[in-house]
């Protein structure tokens, strides 16, 4: 089995759980005899994924304008369907004036309006992508979808397997290309992200990419149960695969010195945005620090509520106890788990959740709302509803005044994460694969 797989990140250089649940899939995928070729927008010199997969760049990707003809026009999917225009989003501002400004004069370029169709069929020219969530997002997904198709044109595959969003309108057009049959698989919707402040433009390519792909994978039954209400995506097409964690994903362990095992250390670990709910940990630390003064509260992450969440600690007079790390990698992760007495993780909507399973991997009990989609898996965390501060905080104390519920807590889930693999997700998503070839033979 040959996968084209189309993604955005990829380990070292990551911004969330995208990066880390693609290299554990492809790394276990890889381990069955399944061949990967993964495209990139942009490759840098440290990646190195150990062999298991082929990384391409479509940055640096020569285009004919001919492979823009195979089967259809990507105008066709893209623009007739989609009107790109500047919005400013709670996230990210996916794209500005001058980045729209940017993507006409490309079309002028690329001969897609007011040239003679002489000058169009001898149209080449090369993309280049800067990679990341930078403001021209949505720009960049249109260049890679250009760059997508042509290498895929230079590759032999049996299967399509597209995450999230950025990579839909590749995906869509590598289809209509090739024929080959489409997985779009479903991390988090722009519903778990932006909460009221949708971003119509990107939940249109969500929807667009789960009713032209053969099967949508969602991360949970709570991310399945979205993607049917919120964009009526039929049962039948849905399956749902687990992410997981890998116990070789701990990179070190770091000793916990005396002076550091006279207080409690609480976690928060991710992007400090509204879908992570850090509004509700920090008035939760409030309602802690008024009961035990000597516990230590972490905010690791950089987003755009750090500077409301900074404020907010001011406010409550909590500063002295409430500190913000900034955006954190590798070994600084590594040693922020390893001294860490509780991992609190109080997402409003959490599609799955990889970061509680890394905590347990350090032998860190784990708070998790009920609100996402880790909960599915894990039977012994501790659980409450992400507004409810109050009883978020008594069940924080709890863990950290009765170190015997500590203990019983990590070993219950020693025993669960037993079945979270991600030999047991690639099994799943090789049986659909074989399913798709199998119609496709037919």
């Amino acid at each position: 089995m040959r996968v084209l797989m189309l993604g955005w990140e990829f380990p070292p250089h990551i911004s969330g759980g995208l990066g880390t649940a693609c290299f554990g899939m492809t790394q276990a995928l890889a381990r069955t005899g399944t061949e990967i070729i993964f495209v990139l927008p942009r490759l840098v010199e440290s990646s190195d994924t150990g062999g298991h997969v082929t990384l391409r760049s479509a940055s640096g990707t020569r285009v004919r304008h001919e492979v823009m003809s195979l089967g259809t026009r990507v105008h066709e999917l893209w623009e007739d369907k989609l009107t790109v225009r500047p919005v400013d989003a709670l996230l990210i501002p996916y794209t500005t004036p001058e980045s729209y400004e940017e993507y006409l004069r490309w079309r002028q370029q690329a001969g897609l309006a007011g040239e003679s169709e002489a000058s169009r069929r001898h149209w080449e020219g090369v993309i280049d992508l800067r990679g990341g969530y930078g403001p021209d997002l949505m720009s960049e997904v249109f260049r890679y979808s250009q760059a997508a198709a042509a290498i895929a044109l230079q590759e032999d595959f049996d299967v399509i397997h597209a995450h999230d969003w950025m990579t839909y309108p590749a995906a869509m057009l590598i289809k209509r290309i090739t024929g080959k049959p489409l997985v779009t698989h479903i991390h988090a919707t722009e519903f778990d992200r932006s909460g009221r402040g949708v971003n119509h433009e990107v939940a249109r390519i969500e929807r667009m990419g789960m009713e032209y792909a053969d099967l949508v994978v969602a991360v949970s039954h709570f991310t399945n149960n979205i993607v049917q209400t919120k964009y009526g995506i039929p049962a039948e097409k849905m399956r749902v695969v687990h992410n997981a964690v890998a116990r070789s994903d701990v990179q070190a362990k770091y000793a916990v010195t005396p002076e550091q095992r006279h207080e409690k250390r609480v976690l928060f670990l991710g992007r400090v945005t509204f879908q992570k709910g850090p509004d509700y940990f920090i008035e939760a630390a409030k309602l802690v620090l008024d009961i035990m003064p000597h516990v230590r509260f972490f905010m690791a992450g950089s987003g755009d509520m750090l500077p409301r969440i900074i404020r907010r600690a001011g406010q409550l007079r909590i500063g002295n106890r409430f500190h913000f790390t900034g955006f954190l990698r590798g070994k600084d992760v590594d040693r922020i788990f390893a001294i860490s007495d509780l991992y609190v993780m109080p997402s409003v909507s959490e599609p799955f959740g990889i970061t509680p399973l890394e905590a347990m991997l350090y032998d860190v009990p784990v708070l998790l709302s009920k609100q996402s989609g880790v909960s599915e898996v894990l039977q012994h965390a501790l659980k409450v509803d992400f507004w409810d501060t109050r009883e978020m905080a008594n069940k924080i104390c709890a863990v950290l005044s009765y170190p015997r519920l500590a203990e019983v807590m990590v070993k219950n889930c020693r025993e669960e994460m037993r079945n979270i693999r991600w030999s047991n997700a690639a099994e799943l998503l090789n049986t659909l694969y074989r399913e798709l070839r199998a119609r496709r033979g037919a």
